[in-house]
C-alpha cells in the first residue's frame, strides 16, 4: 500500500487572512477539487482556534458537508491538525481553558471518528510548549484522560513537540498507550538542529505522521531543497521502519499558492519515491 500524499489545509488556496495555512472559512470546499485535479489523496483538516464553532469537525452540518465533498472528490481527510491547541493549551494552567480545550479534544475524537481519521495532531509548540516539568505533567494528567476515547476509536493523538530526541521519547514513555504516538516536521527539526538519524533510532517507530516542509537553521520556512532539511538522509532512514502513514506537504508558500505547491510537489518526489 503507497502513503497517502496530502497537503495542509489552505496551502492550495490565496491566503486566509494573510495565514499561511487556515481553515479557509467560506470557500474551503474548493481545495478538495484542486487536490484532486493536482493528484492528492487527502487533506490534513485544520482546526483554529478562531471561528471553531464554524468549523466542520466541531459542527453536525459542517460534518456532513464534508463527507460529501470527500465523496464527491475521492479526496480523504485522514489527518487533522488541532492548531486550537496551541492557543488555548491542553495543559493551560487556567483551568477554565484547560476545561473548555479538553471539551473541544472530546469532540474532535466524535467527528474523527465518523470520518476514519486516524490522527489528530497535537501541537506542543510555541505557546503550548512543554517548557517545564509542570507543564509536562500537567500535559500527561490531560492526555490520560482521553486515552480509553482514543483506543476504543483507534485514533492516535499524534505530538509535534520542540523537545529533543531524548526528552521527547521521555514523554512518549509517560504513556502506556500505542495511541500517544509522533507527528514528525522535518523542516522544524532542521530549524531546530536536530539530527534526523538521532530522533527515527529514538521513535521512529512510533511515527504516524509526516509533515513536508524546508527550514533554515534557526531560521523560517523556504523553498524545498533551500534550507537545512536533509531529505535524503531522513526519508533512506525512514526506510527501516516501513512507514504507513501520510506524507502531508506543509512547504513554503506564497501569496498564491497552488503553482509553488506544484513544483515543490514535483521536486520531493524523488525522496517519497524512496519508502514507497
Amino acid at each position: 500500500m503507497k502513503n497517502l500524499l496530502g497537503t495542509i489545509q489552505g496551502r492550495l488556496l490565496p491566503k486566509y487572512k494573510g495565514r499561511y495555512q487556515a481553515h479557509p472559512l467560506g470557500y474551503w470546499e474548493d481545495e478538495f477539487h484542486i487536490a484532486k485535479d493536482i493528484g492528492l489523496d487527502c487533506v490534513e483538516f485544520i482546526l483554529d482556534y478562531n471561528d471553531a464553532d464554524q468549523n466542520p469537525m466541531l459542527n453536525s452540518d459542517g460534518l456532513e458537508k464534508l463527507k460529501l465533498i470527500i465523496a464527491n472528490t475521492g479526496v480523504i481527510v485522514k489527518t487533522v491538525c488541532a492548531d486550537y491547541f496551541m492557543e488555548a493549551p491542553l495543559h493551560s494552567e487556567n483551568d477554565a481553558i484547560s476545561d473548555k480545550s479538553m471539551s473541544v479534544l472530546n469532540k474532535l475524537l466524535e467527528s474523527a471518528s465518523q470520518l476514519n481519521v486516524s490522527d489528530i495532531v497535537i501541537p506542543c509548540v510555541d505557546q503550548s510548549s512543554l517548557s517545564s516539568d509542570i507543564a509536562m505533567d500537567r500535559f500527561v494528567q490531560k492526555i490520560n484522560k482521553v486515552i480509553p476515547s482514543i483506543e476504543e476509536r483507534g485514533i492516535n493523538l499524534s505530538l509535534e513537540t520542540d523537545l529533543d530526541p531524548v526528552n521527547f521519547l521521555k514523554l512518549l514513555n509517560k504513556f502506556d498507550s500505542k495511541r500517544i504516538t509522533v507527528n514528525y516536521d522535518i523542516g522544524n527539526s532542521a530549524s531546530l538542529g536536530f539530527d534526523p538519524i538521532e530522533e527515527l533510532n529514538a521513535y521512529g517507530d512510533r511515527i504516524t505522521d509526516i509533515h513536508i516542509k524546508d527550514r533554515l537553521l534557526n531560521g523560517g520556512p523556504v523553498t524545498l531543497g533551500d534550507g537545512n532539511a536533509d531529505f535524503e538522509m531522513f526519508f533512506n532512514k525512514l526506510k527501516e521502519f516501513n512507514y504507513k502513514g501520510p506524507l502531508i506537504m506543509q512547504a513554503y508558500r506564497d501569496e498564491e499558492g497552488l503553482e509553488i505547491f506544484k513544483k515543490q510537489k514535483k521536486w520531493i518526489q524523488k525522496y517519497i519515491d524512496l519508502v514507497k
